[in-house]
């Protein structure tokens, strides 16, 4: 019990620090494609630019990110949800909140899979990530997985900090914990609707030619 117990805050502290960084810096990168193909790529440069980046990938990303998944993966498998026999909001927040673990751990492999480590392996270039993201937005099919995946990390990650904000005694009483959540529903709409703001504007055509073709790069 006392392992599950400093398991649980780990898992729970790796969700916001460095994970839930990781993913708000994901969305503010992504964001920079409504601003044109160039921007873009001048803030994947400026992020593959910084000092000992793949050492602060491997230690402040993917190792976090590893524990939080796995760990995360295990509290669904054992988690008891009571919606049918209660159904009260925060008892429907909590499945919610494995079920949208759940869809994020696949959406995130299978992201990184067409993204990061075709990068790694030399099959795409850091400056053809928005070309590699248009035939991905480009797709009905995986533009609607797509969606999916980024509203389901948005929401995981927003109801996850009201969880943590609750377990870590920072929001304590009823009226802080009913401020909390419409603070971070709030949160979770609009970083939804900037994500799928950024994926529509990976489908502009600009996108689908290489960036060495816009003036100036």
């Amino acid at each position: 019990m006392g392992n599950s117990y400093y398991f649980r805050k780990i898992h729970s502290l790796l969700g916001v620090i460095p994970v839930g960084f990781f993913l708000i810096e994901h969305l503010l990168t992504n964001y920079e494609a409504t601003k044109g193909p160039a921007a873009f790529v001048d803030q994947i440069n400026w992020l593959n630019g910084l000092p000992l980046v793949l050492l602060m990938e491997i230690v402040g990303i993917w190792l976090p990110l590893l524990y939080h998944a796995v760990y995360g993966l295990y509290v669904a498998y054992q988690a008891r949800n009571n919606v049918s026999s209660y159904g009260y909001f925060r008892n429907q927040m909590f499945m919610l909140q494995r079920v949208t673990g759940v869809i994020t751990f696949l959406f995130v492999a299978w992201h990184l899979f067409e993204t990061r480590l075709q990068v790694a392996l030399g099959n795409v270039a850091h400056e053809d990530l928005g070309r590699t993201m248009h035939d991905i937005a480009t797709n009905p099919v995986i533009f609607t997985i797509y969606v999916i995946g980024v509203v389901s990390a948005s929401f995981h990650f927003c109801n996850g900090i009201w969880s943590f904000l609750v377990s870590w005694g920072i929001t304590v009483g009823p009226r802080a914990q009913r401020y909390s959540s419409i603070i971070w529903m709030a949160a979770f709409v609009v970083m939804s609707v900037m994500f799928i703001m950024s994926l529509v504007a990976f489908t502009g055509t600009e996108f689908s030619v290489p960036v060495e073709a816009h003036s100036g790069h």
